[in-house]
């Protein structure tokens, strides 16, 4: 019988709670779906049924209270509706499947969001961790109400954490303190963030709690008298000018007085605003005129006069702050600020969920820019009842948010990938990295990490860094340890290529390497600017000086054992100052060599007057590319492979460069014979002509031979010229 009459006091709890949830959509929001509501609740009382909380509570009373809270909040239908379902994936057999079926995507997403959360160990002593996993939280969620659901889930748990052990509420008050509540402070939402403070306060410092407790209880009578008679003088001079201003008081919150206590080592006696008046009045104006009848009334407190209504904080909270002292010596805070503000600082982001129809995207940065614009938006809206359905943030645009297996959050650039992960883990970790699993799937290693993703590294003992790596990864770290390993083993092997091409060179001269003494090794090294003989080694192993350069040097005297001319049986002067497509070889030139292989890169096809930038490649000597070629970014990371080259002095008949030029016309009749005549006309060479049309618009491609620059942009001015000619282009490549 008991147990009956327990169940019909159940229900009656549940219905009296649902019935108050509807009173407060209806006042709030009397032109939202509550049929959606109803069903959300309907299906929560069906899955949750038998479920209890540790108070003892049937479980249904915790998601209501949640609607509850979202209700407030003035949240739509589909969030107090997501706030009813909030649990019903994470703690009774429903799936996302189940609730996207039966509710909508909406809804599923809402729910699928605060699932996922959840999931989360927030637990961490580091400062740093914490505010990383603050981040994090923000940056997974793409529908800002995913996190008010949240706030509103924990409230309730705050609320009724008395029911839980000591252990739990410990490690529910830290986090709560930790990640929640700046979490709300961000949002601007200060009403939630004062009670979790205070309740997370409660549960994790007793004794200071106690004590800041007590100090307070026994100032409040004197308090609450002292701010009764301010309050008296206050609105009798607010009357005789004519401002109609709500006046309210109050004593500060336990959690921020703690904090002030601790951050400026003084006693409660000494906090300027444990007693607070607050004049909420009209129009900004009237906030200025308030301000200052306060100041004839009392005595202002130096340097703690703030605007932030002219320099609104980072969360858009806007007030007038004075501190005043009065003739006792009593010093108290006021708080001026418009009916707008006021809601503004109580409820944040809540305060503004009615907004124009039609799809959002608004980046925010530190200073919550999106959140503003939503406010400006806000404010011409013109049917109380619209609103975005969905608002999508994304609060930290440059950053993603993951997870070691263990647990460590790893903080990485936007569109990083398990190579940065690695490097950002350990130097060594990314050097062996030879696979990963993102969520317990393997995935390659150019895969994108989004944040919330648990990353394993898998590493092979021996495994070397490649150089294709350089293009798939995002943060300096791993792009900066990638390279300084290339930089070291590329050297090593250099050197032993330089090694090997001097005893060959050396063997023509009839000297044997070790002949050869540090002494002089050391002496050339110098003369080429270099610290030491490994440095010279290097240098030829790279290609910037050839080795039968450096022996001229090291035995002028000696005769090679060939009696072949010296440039033929060097290997390498029958190349000397080649040039890809000119037929001369003085074309291009590297600065102070004379015996190096050169040719144009054939990605840019560089024409003399252009500037230029050298390379050293292995076996085919230095590519000269445009200064402007989009590859010389990727090439010139190793600063030792770096060369200067120069356009050769052109003697006798000047060198023929092939350029390709894209020529968009007007397809008519004659097109191509007045370009090809324009042409001509400079006394160029066409290589080759070609043309394509379509839609009455002609493509003609044309391989001409340039002498320089300035030749080639003759030829173009030339072209554009013609009627009917819409634009010409270079094309790098041929």
């Amino acid at each position: 019988m008991a147990t009956l009459r327990e169940q019909i006091a159940t229900n009656m709890l549940t219905v009296t709670k649902f019935r108050e949830l509807l009173r407060r959509m209806r006042d709030n929001r009397p032109n939202d779906d509550l049929e959606l509501v109803r069903k959300a609740y309907e299906f929560s009382q069906k899955h949750h049924s038998g479920q209890q909380r540790a108070s003892g509570e049937p479980y249904l009373v915790h998601p209501l209270e949640v609607a509850l809270v979202l209700s407030e909040m003035k949240m739509d239908s589909v969030a107090v509706a997501a706030g009813l379902l909030h649990d019903s994936v994470e703690d009774t057999s429903v799936t996302i499947v189940d609730i996207r079926k039966e509710f909508g995507e909406q809804v599923a997403h809402l729910v699928e969001g605060v699932t996922k959360i959840s999931k989360i160990d927030f637990s961490s002593q580091e400062e740093q961790q914490a505010e990383n996993l603050r981040k994090m939280m923000l940056a997974m969620v793409d529908d800002i109400r995913v996190v008010l659901i949240k706030l509103a889930d924990r409230l309730h748990n705050m609320r009724t954490l008395e029911h839980l052990p000591p252990a739990r509420q410990q490690k529910i008050a830290r986090e709560t303190l930790d990640i929640y509540g700046p979490i709300a402070h961000r949002l601007g939402m200060g009403k939630i963030r004062g009670e979790l403070e205070d309740l997370g306060f409660r549960y994790l410092d007793e004794i200071a709690y106690q004590q800041v407790h007590d100090a307070v209880e026994a100032r409040r009578k004197k308090g609450e008298q002292f701010l009764s008679s301010v309050e008296r003088v206050l609105r009798e001079k607010l009357d005789e000018a004519s401002i109609t201003a709500k006046v309210e008081s109050r004593i500060k919150r336990l959690y921020s007085i703690h904090k002030k206590l601790l951050k400026q080592r003084i006693s409660v006696d000494q906090v300027y605003d444990l007693y607070a008046m607050r004049v909420i009045t009209k129009s900004v104006q009237d906030c200025y005129a308030v301000l200052g009848i306060v100041h004839n009334l009392w005595r202002p407190v130096p340097g703690r006069i703030k605007d932030f209504i002219a320099m609104p904080r980072p969360n858009l909270y806007q007030s007038l702050h004075t501190s005043v002292i009065t003739e006792e010596g009593v010093s108290f805070e006021i708080q001026i600020r418009t009916e707008e503000m006021h809601r503004m600082a109580e409820e944040g982001i809540a305060a503004h969920w009615k907004y124009k129809d039609g799809p959002v995207s608004a980046r925010e940065e530190q200073d919550l820019a999106w959140l503003r614009q939503v406010v400006e938006w806000q404010r011409d809206v013109t049917d109380p009842s619209e609103f975005l359905s969905t608002l999508k943030v994304d609060l930290y645009p440059e950053e993603v948010y993951t997870f070691t297996p263990k647990g460590k959050v790893v903080v990485l650039p936007r569109e990083a990938t398990p190579i940065d992960f690695a490097y950002t883990i350990h130097t060594e970790v990314g050097h062996s990295c030879v696979g990963a699993k993102v969520n317990g799937r393997m995935v390659p290693l150019r895969h994108k990490l989004h944040s919330g993703d648990i990353v394993e590294i898998i590493t092979q003992p021996g495994h070397k860094p490649s150089r294709d790596w350089l293009a798939v990864v995002r943060s300096s770290r791993a792009r900066n340890k990638i390279k300084h390993w290339l930089n070291i083993h590329q050297r090593e092997r250099a050197i032993e290529i330089g090694k090997k091409l001097i005893e060959k060179e050396a063997r023509k001269y009839r000297i044997a390497l070790k002949d050869i003494k540090d002494a002089d090794m050391q002496r050339i090294a110098s003369d080429y600017g270099l610290g030491q003989p490994d440095d010279l080694l290097a240098a030829i192993g790279y290609g910037k000086y050839s080795a039968r350069q450096i022996l001229g040097k090291l035995a002028p005297a000696s005769e090679p054992e060939s009696t072949m001319p010296l440039e033929e049986e060097s290997g390498i002067g029958s190349v000397v100052r080649r040039v890809f497509g000119g037929d001369h070889s003085n074309a291009i030139r590297v600065k102070g060599h004379g015996d190096l292989l050169v040719y144009r890169a054939r990605c840019c096809n560089p024409i003399r007057g252009e500037a230029v930038v050298g390379y050293v490649t292995r076996g085919k000597g230095v590519a000269v590319h445009s200064a402007n070629c989009p590859n010389v970014t990727n090439l010139m990371y190793e600063p030792e492979r770096r060369i200067e080259v120069e356009w050769g002095k052109d003697e006798g008949a000047p060198t023929a460069f092939p350029v390709k030029l894209t020529v968009f016309c007007d397809d008519r009749f004659g097109m191509l014979k007045q370009i090809t005549a324009v042409i001509s006309d400079t006394n160029t060479n066409i290589r080759s002509i070609g043309s394509r049309s379509e839609n009455g618009q002609a493509h003609v491609d044309i391989v001409i031979e340039i002498a320089d620059l300035k030749h080639l942009e003759s030829i173009i001015q030339g072209v554009r010229k013609i009627p009917g000619v819409h634009d010409v282009q270079r094309l790098q490549k041929l």
